[in-house]
């Protein structure tokens, strides 16, 4: 459970996004009155709904420590303090109480600061561990093509340049649900025009997922968050021979690699890439894939299909980690991503059939940012 307080906190919060524009202009103006400069006027809806949202609760795990990251990038970028934490708490219970005022009591105005106090210190806790640069960058969607049903490549140029390395993760949100972050891969190595391709499926109860597959459209915007996690990061120095295993939308940063490799001049690497799917039509990316496995003869890509036994070579048919072991070699370093099952089955499996713990290579678990830093009702 997330630092919540139920459906009231919750609800209040709700009620006051239906006013998001006007709450994000009145939070300014009172943090402005009494810190004049802290906050960026451009920033305060972000900053707004993301704080909101974190102290009232009903995040998953997930989201919990994608704002954190965004919002703990914030509090270190603006050079927040200590004596900064009361003037914001103070324009953040005002605006809710301004804003939703059928669900506000005096009973609900110390909920809100209960828990908004141990929010803001673990803020500051995180503002301490992460690097310098910005919060978030502005984005324009310039590509969107929906390759199967329910899943998305999106393309997003930002504002400014990213220092995205393959393999990372950014939080992404957009505009119709403020406040809510998601971890996505860019599939892509750096671009000549740094734009920034990412592969969505749209999960049950995902709002952010569905409007990246189903609402958002070329020319609108989104918000990416700072990159994070190193789990899935080449070694600059090592030249060893790769197996890439992936399922579904996994094969985002994989695929990226893939592009670092071939960016290599005088690669001396092979790869072999198992792209893991339920049927054919879940191989949502075999254009590119094919693209890349005709301009290299060092990458072997390998289609793993689990449940689709008519339309498959025996040598294609069972999961992705299965097949996976099937063409591991010695020497090689194993990179998995994909579905949290299968990310949690990978190192025992692969453990089992040789490979050394040391060359297995899995996806952060970016979880466990909010650990420790949040209260758990």
């Amino acid at each position: 459970m997330s630092a919540g307080n139920g459906p009231e906190l919750m609800a209040s919060w709700a009620a006051t996004l239906q006013h998001v524009d006007q709450a994000a202009e009145h939070f300014w103006y009172l943090v402005e009155d009494c810190r004049p400069g802290l906050l960026p006027a451009g920033d305060a809806t972000l900053f707004l709904t993301g704080l909101g949202r974190l102290v009232s609760g009903g995040d998953d795990a997930a989201g919990r420590a994608a704002l954190l990251a965004v919002l703990g990038r914030a509090y270190r970028r603006m050079r927040m303090f200590t004596p900064h934490h009361l003037p914001i708490g103070d324009a953040l219970i005002d605006t809710v109480a301004r804003f939703a005022r059928p669900w506000w009591s005096p009973r609900l105005a110390r909920d809100w600061q209960r828990l908004y106090e141990p929010t803001i210190r673990a803020l500051a806790r995180v503002g301490r561990r992460v690097g310098e640069g910005p919060a978030w960058w502005p984005g324009e969607v310039v590509d969107h093509d929906q390759p199967a049903p329910g899943i998305a490549i999106v393309t997003v140029r930002p504002e400014r340049p990213m220092p995205v390395c393959p393999g990372q993760t950014v939080p992404v949100t957009v505009s119709q649900f403020p406040g809510r972050w998601r971890w996505y891969c860019p599939a892509n190595a750096p671009r000549p025009d740094d734009t920034l391709e990412l592969h969505v499926r749209a999960v049950p109860g995902g709002s952010v997922s569905h409007a990246l597959v189903d609402q958002v459209c070329p020319g609108q915007q989104v918000w990416l968050g700072p990159p994070y996690g190193d789990g899935l990061l080449l070694d600059p120095d090592s030249d060893a021979d790769l197996l890439l295993v992936a399922g579904g939308t996994g094969l985002a940063p994989l695929r990226a690699l893939v592009e670092q490799v071939a960016a290599t001049p005088d690669n001396p690497r092979r790869v072999t890439l198992v792209v893991g799917s339920r049927n054919f039509m879940d191989l949502y990316d075999a254009t590119s894939l094919d693209k890349l496995q005709c301009a290299h003869d060092w990458l072997t890509l390998v289609p793993a299909v689990s449940h689709d036994l008519e339309n498959t070579e025996p040598e294609e048919r069972g999961d992705a980690l299965s097949l996976a072991v099937a063409h591991y070699r010695p020497g090689q370093d194993v990179y998995v991503c994909g579905p949290p099952a299968m990310n949690r089955a990978a190192m025992l499996r692969l453990l089992v059939a040789g490979v050394p713990a040391e060359r297995i290579h899995l996806p952060d678990e970016y979880e466990s940012l909010h650990h420790g830093y949040l209260p758990q009702s």
